[in-house]
């Protein structure tokens, strides 16, 4: 406790920035699911032929997964990209069920002696509407609204995979790190914003059902309000990243956050103005931000881009692989720089005193006991070309069951735990030294070059000749060795990526 105490002062600025952008993604979307839904659920009460539909639409969004919705929605044009955009749509549709579902339910669940009562004074059916039926029915929209509220705290933490910020980026970059400290500070306060929300919303459900007579006028400036609150708080962290800032993206991994630090350090020193949008996600979304602009740059590497971007057979010969990968980029007004330094290829990894038990020392070895043994693999490495599926057939291996699929961050533990019996990890890795792990030689040669290379949107390298001079000082000059280091300052030493990154770089002027 009192090291999560330590860290939530330490960092209480930074705590504070996300914080307030989650309260944003979650005041914003609400509201205008509310906007949007409690009008939808009157012409639902009030149109049941069109009800039915409505209520369907609402149930397919509700069904599917969040991070599957993101992937939906990043392609396209106007509501998708990485960033707030996003998110704010996925959360306004995950909100519009409970609040279409409990407006409906509250003008359904009206004692019709009070509706008759109103017909019979003479009321227009627009008036028996905002004065007898809202106002009564108003218990079950706010029970409504706070159900959506308190969904929409949880999702928004998953809205950090796409950069859209929130209390979410330290549950990422804890789980990177696997860091307990860091993902608590992460989950702590965002349960404690779902329990405020669920508190206060459940008080003003019980003042209105207590009270015998609801005006609908309170509530309709209280939702004013929220949606000017959001959008002012939307627009606060929208502007962070507009206009002529760098904008530096990283991809969901230690030494992906690392190398962010690094590019986005080295900018700063030239006097540019960074935004950092780290732990985005995998290839497909870091790759798809880029294009679309959301960031300027990132660091890829050769063999991953050549396959997982391009879906292109990758050169063995590093040099060869650059090039190629150079010139696939530049087709798509993007520039892939010269290589940092060291080549992060995959590493077949298994537990050392298995390796020393069953002999084991290439991947060829694993023929003998892959009918016995469990893989972990990531989500990428299962499904790309360079993978397991051309690993599997290369080395004809056939192991006892499918791959177990589980987060980059966590094959390592599992491994070492005796979860699974082996898997494709980083050769850069503070993880194997730290969990007493043996690499198996790549006898066969399967594995590509991954060299890791900045890539940067060509029209920003133009605009801003600064990070040219900034990639300058890294280019070639990042080793394994350094890498390493770097991996295990923050993966087991958990200090602050930030500072690792400071270091390295005092230590190359």
């Amino acid at each position: 406790m009192s090291a999560l105490l330590n860290f939530l002062l330490t960092h209480r600025a930074e705590l504070f920035r996300l914080v307030e952008q989650h309260v944003a993604l979650v005041l914003l979307s609400t509201g205008v699911a509310a906007v949007v839904g409690i009008p939808a659920g009157i012409l639902a009460f009030r149109r049941p032929q069109l009800g039915g539909p409505l209520l369907f639409v609402a149930n397919v969004a509700q069904t599917i997964p969040s991070l599957a919705l993101f992937g939906f929605l990043l392609p396209l044009p106007f509501i998708g990209g990485v960033g707030p955009r996003t998110a704010l749509v996925t959360l306004t549709l995950y909100a519009l069920l409970p609040i279409v579902r409990t407006t409906v339910g509250g003008l359904k669940g009206l004692d019709p002696a009070v509706v008759e009562a109103g017909l019979a004074m003479g009321m227009t059916p627009r008036q028996l509407l905002l004065m007898v039926e809202l106002p009564l029915a108003l218990p079950s929209i706010v029970a409504g609204l706070r159900v959506a509220t308190v969904i929409g705290v949880g999702t928004a933490t998953i809205a950090a995979a796409i950069g859209a910020g929130g209390l979410g980026e330290y549950i990422f970059r804890g789980l990177s790190m696997v860091d307990s400290t860091t993902i608590l500070a992460g989950a702590i306060p965002a349960a404690v914003l779902a329990l405020v929300a669920d508190g206060g919303l459940a008080w003003l459900e019980h003042r209105l059902r207590t009270r015998r007579a609801a005006s609908f006028r309170v509530p309709t400036i209280a939702l004013a309000g929220t949606l000017a609150l959001g959008a002012v708080l939307a627009w606060s962290m929208s502007t962070g990243s507009a206009g002529t800032n760098v904008v530096v993206g990283s991809k969901n991994f230690t030494e992906q956050v690392v190398l962010g630090e690094l590019m986005a350090q080295a900018i700063a020193a030239e006097g540019l103005p960074v935004v950092r949008k780290l732990n985005l996600g995998g290839t497909f979304i870091c790759d798809r931000a880029l294009r679309s602009g959301d960031i300027d740059l990132y660091v890829e590497y050769t063999g991953t881009a050549a396959t997982a971007v391009f879906h292109q057979d990758v050169l063995h010969d590093p040099r060869q692989a650059f090039e190629q990968v150079r010139e696939l980029y530049a087709r798509a007004g993007v520039t892939a720089l010269e290589p940092l330094g060291f080549n992060n290829t995959f590493a077949i990894l298994v537990r050392t005193r298995d390796a020393r038990r069953l002999g084991l020392r290439t991947i060829e070895d694993l023929r003998a006991v892959a009918g016995e043994w469990t893989p972990g693999f990531g989500y990428e490495f299962i499904q790309r070309a360079d993978g397991y599926p051309g690993l599997s057939k290369t080395y004809r291996l056939s192991f006892r069951s499918a791959p177990r699929a589980m987060d980059l961050s966590l094959m390592y533990r599992a491994l070492g735990d005796g979860q699974v019996d082996v898997i494709a990890g980083d050769a850069t890795s503070a993880q194997i030294d730290a969990l007493d792990l043996t690499a198996l030689e790549d006898n066969q040669h399967y594995f590509p070059p991954y060299d890791a290379a900045p890539i940067i949107r060509t029209s920003a390298l133009l605009r801003h000749p600064g990070i040219g001079r900034a990639m300058a000082r890294l280019v070639g000059h990042v080793t394994e060795r350094d890498m390493r280091a770097m991996n295990r300052a923050v993966d087991l030493e958990h200090r602050d990526p930030a500072a690792v990154a400071r270091q390295f770089l005092a230590g190359i002027k």
